[in-house]
């Protein structure tokens, strides 16, 4: 085949010839830019996100205070002390003694400050079987965990010579030190083991080491080059580790996914005979154009998290836009350059049994580069479509009706923050002592926090009104004791725990707090002039960050919704597709709703997960279901609807155009959406109920978007609206055209579409 020289229209056609011509330049240009960004990434360093910018209403405010006032809240521990059975109680010598020995105990280790007896602070319960020995750790909160192995070693000595007494300590200090112990390699051993995961399913798709390694390549480079921007934007928008992980793991889905898409594409047309050159130039101007318009849809997703006004969300939505963009620009430059430079070394380390060489023998691969070769590659997808394609009304209705049956569990979804026993189980020795804490002093593990700030925090009316604030706290019935104040007299700020009726019940608690906020302190601290008091804690934190999330559904999902639907329409210049691509995400994210409150809220099928039935979803989950979901689920989708368009324009007709798109994409669809579950069900397999949810969601989701969505309802839908699928009102022709990459002139005679026009490349 002789090639001609042509005009090439379209970004992706033009971006993907310039570098296939300027290889060097195109390779060298990408390292650059990776190694400058890193490089700068790491010398500007990374802002993170403050405390008092996590969240708005009062827990804002009350971090606010504390933050302006330079006050350092130290990390609090307490120790438990209780008889094993009733023989003992808190008044016997033999308990003192024990209490005693603790005080002196953790005092020695010289790591702690401010050790308070239980017999000083009143901290024993109603039933005189357990008290609470509290103190603070010396140094910066953040690192306590790191400091506080001596203080445990010393309780645990306690603990030996008093076999009669449960001697066990609790804290923001010992808790960060167990699940750092326990878990916290979670998330590396996730985050490693993805990329060896990703690569094996990509040697079986290519069968040839070096093809496999182009798209793990491309996607680490991305990752890469986003952990620099991330440092130098985090001085505009902070981020987190939160931030950081949720990056790694959509940039490895896309970034493996997008090259998939490229490579893939440039393959197929060698495969049907296309020289290099002409190969490369067609996956330029279709997949290419593909993953412009997948990578876009998914930034606008991403970028909905930035509505939420939660400084973690943003970080995310921000960190995730970027490494999508990053990959989306990595696809359609450096790649081509890659392939070009390569040539047939791309098929260098060859897996003979696994090679689409071996798959094609049977085939009719040397049919003259009709390039209708790749529709012999997926017989089971054929078998699927001929059914669908002969039925599809009734196709429509199984599968809709199916996943609607999926999805019905989702609308009894009750979602709420994890609490220590259900994120955890009871398997942690320091979950048993949380929950016995909880029984004995409810609340006491977790008490409210109120913040007061005054002109003069020792002045008559302001001590009036704390005394009878911790008078009434206990009066109203949202706490049973001990009120605990404790004064910061040169900053003019006091801080006042405590404990919620309710202690680890959610909804109990909640409504303590809301006692507190509705009915206490408008009584007492809200009669005197210029006196702030925000209750904040890990209840009021919980009920703030529901309360906010909750405001942002609304405007999260409604522009998410419109600009993938606006993209859609002038992707596709189609009124139909953009109006069905948005039904079908939407059907595929309620379908993941649905198995999630089935598996972790009723516990149907838990077990199969590892997971267990926790009564509830951890709030912030849905809202990033459904940004990510909604974004992934268009690579599939533009990919296929891309080459069905494809096929149409190029003169056949409907059905045979779906034919053609669904199966000669069914090998990259599988592919990609196998790599997207296997690593999502890494992040199912982490010990947190949290990321168990995460993970089963997100690859449940995928799984059925690939095969139910893309091989069933789409095609079924299509098949049934026929030439409709490319309506376009008139009123709407002066949009921007942005459909011309997709028949390229050079492999093809330039077709015309349904209005007449000239495509070419």
């Amino acid at each position: 085949m002789v090639n001609r020289e042509t005009r090439v229209r379209g970004l992706a056609a033009r971006a993907g010839g310039w570098s296939a011509r300027h290889r060097w330049a195109a390779v060298g240009v990408w390292v650059l830019f990776v190694v400058l960004a890193m490089g700068i990434g790491s010398a500007v360093g990374t802002a993170k996100v403050k405390e008092s910018d996590q969240l708005g209403g009062e827990t804002h405010t009350a971090a606010r205070i504390i933050e302006d006032a330079g006050i350092e809240e130290p990390a609090g521990e307490t120790v438990l002390v209780q008889a094993k059975d009733g023989s003992l109680k808190a008044t016997d010598a033999e308990f003192k003694d024990a209490v005693a020995a603790v005080v002196e105990a953790v005092g020695g280790t010289g790591k702690v400050t401010d050790v308070t007896s239980p017999y000083d602070a009143d901290t024993i319960s109603k039933d005189g079987r357990s008290a609470l020995v509290q103190f603070d750790m010396r140094g910066d909160s953040d690192t306590a965990g790191e400091r506080v192995e001596p203080v445990l070693k010393a309780v645990a000595g306690v603990q030996k010579d008093h076999s009669s007494l449960r001697i066990e300590e609790i804290g923001g200090a010992s808790m960060m030190k167990t699940f750092d112990d326990a878990f916290g390699d979670d998330f590396q051993k996730a985050e490693y083991s993805a990329v060896p995961v990703a690569l094996g399913i990509l040697l079986i798709a290519f069968g040839a080491l070096v093809a496999a390694l182009l798209p793990v390549a491309l996607a680490i480079t991305a990752i890469m080059a986003t952990m620099g921007l991330m440092g130098i934007v985090s001085h505009l928008q902070p981020m987190d580790d939160t931030a950081s992980s949720v990056m790694l793991l959509v940039g490895l889905a896309v970034g493996v996914d997008y090259c998939l898409f490229y490579l893939r594409r440039e393959r197929e047309e060698r495969a049907a005979g296309r020289d290099a050159a002409t190969a490369l130039q067609i996956a330029a101007a279709t997949s290419g154009r593909a993953v412009i318009v997948s990578g876009v849809t998914v930034c606008v997703a991403m970028g909905g998290m930035l509505f939420t006004g939660l400084a973690t969300f943003e970080a995310m939505g921000l960190a995730s836009l970027m490494v999508v963009a990053v990959a989306m620009v990595g696809s359609v430059t450096v790649l081509p350059a890659l392939l070009s430079l390569l040539g047939e070394r791309v098929e260098k380390g060859r897996i003979p049994f696994l090679h689409p060489d071996k798959r094609r023998k049977n085939g009719n691969g040397g049919n003259g580069g009709n390039g209708r070769n790749a529709e012999e590659g997926s017989r089971f997808w054929s078998a699927v479509l001929k059914v669908v394609l002969a039925k599809p009304a009734i196709s429509l209705v199984v599968a809709a009706g199916a996943l609607l049956a999926i999805a019905a569990p989702a609308l009894g979804m009750k979602t709420q923050n994890l609490t220590l026993d259900q994120e955890f189980g009871d398997s942690l020795p320091i979950v048993q002592t949380y929950n016995r804490v909880n029984d004995a002093f409810p609340g006491g593990s977790e008490p409210a926090e109120v913040v007061v700030k005054a002109d003069d925090i020792n002045a008559a009316d302001v001590q009036t009104a704390l005394a009878r604030f911790k008078e009434q706290a206990v009066s109203s019935g949202a706490s049973r004791g001990p009120v605990e104040i404790k004064l910061h007299d040169a900053q003019n700020v006091a801080f006042v725990y405590v404990p919620l009726v309710g202690g680890s019940d959610q909804d109990k608690a909640g409504a303590s707090l809301d006692k507190l906020r509705d009915e206490v302190r408008p009584a007492t601290l809200g009669k005197v002039d210029g006196v702030q008091a925000p209750i904040t804690g890990q209840v009021a934190g919980n009920q703030d960050f529901n309360d906010q999330l909750i405001g942002s559904v609304v405007p999260v999902f409604a522009f998410v919704v419109v600009f993938a639907f606006l993209l859609m329409l002038l992707s596709f210049r189609s009124l139909t597709v953009a109006i069905t691509s948005i039904v079908l995400n939407l059907l595929s994210v309620g379908a993941a709703y649905g198995i999630l409150v089935a598996v972790f809220q009723h516990g149907w099928g838990a077990s199969l997960v590892g997971a267990e039935g926790v009564g509830a979803i951890i709030t912030w989950l849905p809202l990033f279901l459904f940004v990510i979901l909604f974004g992934l689920s268009m690579d599939y989708h533009v990919f296929v609807v891309s080459r069905i368009r494809e096929a149409r324009l190029r003169g056949r007709t409907t059905n045979e155009a779906i034919q053609h798109g669904v199966v000669t994409t069914a090998g990259v669809v599988t592919s990609a959406a196998v790599i997207m579950v296997a690593v999502f069900a890494i992040f199912g397999t982490l010990s947190m109920q949290s990321m168990k949810q995460m993970g089963v969601g997100l690859a449940a989701a995928v799984l059925i978007d690939a095969t139910i969505i893309r091989g069933v309802l789409l095609p079924a839908v299509m098949a049934l609206l026929g030439e409709r699928n490319w309506y376009l009102p008139k009123w709407l022709h002066r949009l921007p055209d942005f459909t011309h990459d997709e028949s390229p002139a050079a492999v093809a005679p330039a077709a015309r579409d349904d209005e007449g026009e000239r495509l070419t490349v």
